[in-house]
């Protein structure tokens, strides 16, 4: 059989199925009989001993100086704590309550009491300490947690969600596809999935559905059509091992563009960057021919670590980072966190809004320190190549007036501490449509601007991008974002300030023609679909998109902006062809 789902990442991927989930049975406050307190007591005992020893098997595999190791040895340790596990059972026998409720009670009150500590570090472990309550938990319902250390068949993995942490450790050696129930098509999950070329469908409900996807059954997703096969026959393995090959060839035969200039038929220039989250991206962009970087995720660096690189490991990656370059532009954008990204090293508020609150340059702001230690490894850094330097989420020229005084900070700093820097580009992200109507105040203190379309979509439509119930309402081109986009474009040439494009919308070969009509002569793309968005720059007349740009600018529904782009798309393929 075979089930829909909304392709985040697109390719054919082959492997059996294994869960990953967190959802646990509802605790069960039922008082337990006198002759059932050793009884539950026990079984506590057992599924501790069951986890410690399935962690300690987990760190087989493992170099035991990396931090994944060494994670995992807290977690024993506070397992094998005496006095942890004498206020468990104590819990049990003087309340008479399961083990279960014993868990989640005395976890989260060694959470709570961790979340309090001054040390950021330590505060932040009350996550971890949360996290492994529910395994243990598990545990006592007769199962563990995902052990993906020991993985050694292609495997395609089945979450409710996964968090870009989590996604940051998986062994993408074995892991060929990755289904979700939850995301959205711009979560970040979904844009790391797209980045590592890892087929990827959401908002499919496997858990609620009749045919419950058992462990090791043979799988395929088919990222091309948007389905899932469940144990497929032999002849349709055979037939999409087939389409496999042939979109691998296809991708193979698109390498010839690679070193093709980045200009329509009728010689009009683009720009093609590349966005990435780490070095081992920034490594692979010469395989597609990207001219530099136009967006480098560098939250992304922090996800799993335990500390806040200082700064000098940052001046070190970057200045890696930029090397590996070789004098193309690097494009750094500060932190973007917020409370919707969980980074452990770092102290965040649980917001109701997270969205609305405090992230992107809002953050930097209110942590002047952090932002200052980062801005001193990129000017560092910038003494060895090209580096243009950007701020997430600036509204208020206000916002921007103050990032400058920090910088200047961290420059009078560095003076000081008689270290060198070089000279830098400044911009923003325009992700919002104050950004936009407010760039007039702006651009004379910036010398580029890009255009973060996944969080300008969600804040002009007030539609969450990760919610996969709007995905289908709220598609990332709509009248209001076309006319923002079109704003912002005229607002930089009217004062010769460069502007650009990095979010997803860029990487989709049938939404080019529209952003270079519009004007746009520089994109920042996922590595995974570059080959794919130039050659159908390469392919096109440039005075043909000014025209399409025209008509589909002019349109008040978007389902007659996606019929457009779909007709211009299908004609123009048939011309090229």
């Amino acid at each position: 059989m075979s089930i829909n789902g909304i392709v985040v990442s697109a390719g054919i991927a082959f492997g059996k199925a294994l869960t990953i989930t967190t959802q646990l049975p509802p605790l069960d406050f039922k008082l337990l009989s006198s002759e059932k307190i050793n009884l539950e007591q026990q079984q506590l005992t057992q599924a501790i001993n069951n986890l410690i020893a399935h962690l300690r098997h987990c760190q087989h595999h493992l170099c035991p100086d990396c931090d994944h190791f060494q994670l995992i040895d807290s977690d024993i340790m506070l397992l094998e704590d005496e006095e942890l596990q004498q206020q468990l059972y104590l819990h049990i026998s003087q309340f008479r309550v399961g083990a279960a409720v014993a868990v989640d009670r005395i976890f989260n009150q060694h959470a709570a009491k961790m979340s309090a500590l001054d040390d950021p570090y330590l505060a932040n472990r009350s996550d971890d300490i949360i996290c492994l309550a529910k395994r243990l938990t598990s545990a006592l319902h007769g199962h563990l947690q995902w052990d993906l250390s020991t993985l050694t068949e292609d495997t395609i993995l089945l979450a409710d969600d996964l968090t870009p942490a989590e996604f940051a450790i998986l062994p993408l050696t074995h892991i060929t596809g990755v289904i979700l129930e939850s995301g959205g098509l711009t979560s970040h999950t979904a844009i790391l999935a797209r980045a590592a070329g890892i087929p990827a469908l959401l908002n499919y409900q496997f858990s609620q559905s009749k045919n419950t996807i058992k462990d090791n059954t043979q799988l395929i997703l088919d990222g091309i059509s948007g389905e899932l096969h469940i144990a497929p026959s032999s002849e349709l393995f055979d037939q999409l091992k087939q389409k496999q090959q042939q979109e691998l060839q296809r991708r193979q035969a698109l390498m010839i563009y690679k070193d093709k200039p980045s200009q329509t038929l009728d010689g009009h220039r683009v720009t093609l960057l590349a966005n990435v989250g780490n070095l081992n991206e920034i490594s692979h962009i010469t395989d597609v021919g990207a001219q530099g970087i136009g967006l480098f995720r560098t939250e992304f660096l922090l996800m799993n670590a335990k500390a806040l690189p200082d700064e000098q490991q940052q001046y070190k990656l970057y200045c890696d980072a930029v090397h590996s370059l070789e004098g193309n532009v690097l494009t750094i954008r500060t932190f973007d966190i917020g409370a919707d990204k969980e980074i452990p090293c770092l102290t965040q508020d649980n917001e109701d809004n997270p969205a609305l609150g405090i992230r992107g340059i809002r953050y930097s702001l209110t942590h002047p320190r952090t932002f200052i230690t980062q801005v001193k490894a990129i000017l560092r850094a910038a003494s060895h190549g090209n580096i243009r330097l950007m701020f997430p989420m600036v509204s208020q020229v206000e916002e921007l007036e103050a990032a400058f005084v920090l910088i200047e900070q961290a420059k009078a700093e560095l003076i000081e501490q008689q270290k060198s820097f070089g000279s830098i580009s400044y911009g923003i992200v325009v992700e919002t449509p104050a950004a936009v109507l407010n760039l007039p105040s702006m651009l004379p203190h910036l010398d580029f601007i890009s255009i973060g379309t996944n969080d300008l979509t969600q804040y002009t439509l007030a539609a969450d991008r990760t919610n996969p119930n709007l995905a289908k309402e709220y598609p990332p081109l709509s009248p209001a974002v076309i006319q923002l986009i079109t704003l912002t474009i005229s607002h930089c040439k009217q004062t010769d300030v460069s502007v650009s494009l990095c979010g997803e919308l860029g990487s989709d070969p049938q939404v080019l023609p529209l952003l270079i009509g519009l004007g746009l002569d520089e994109l920042s793309i996922n590595p995974t679909s570059f080959l794919d968005v130039k050659v159908a720059l390469i392919k096109g007349n440039y005075q043909q998109y000014v025209e399409h740009a025209q008509h589909v600018a002019s349109l008040t529904r978007i389902d007659d902006i996606a019929k457009a782009i779909n007709a211009f798309a299908h004609d123009y393929d048939s011309i090229c062809k």
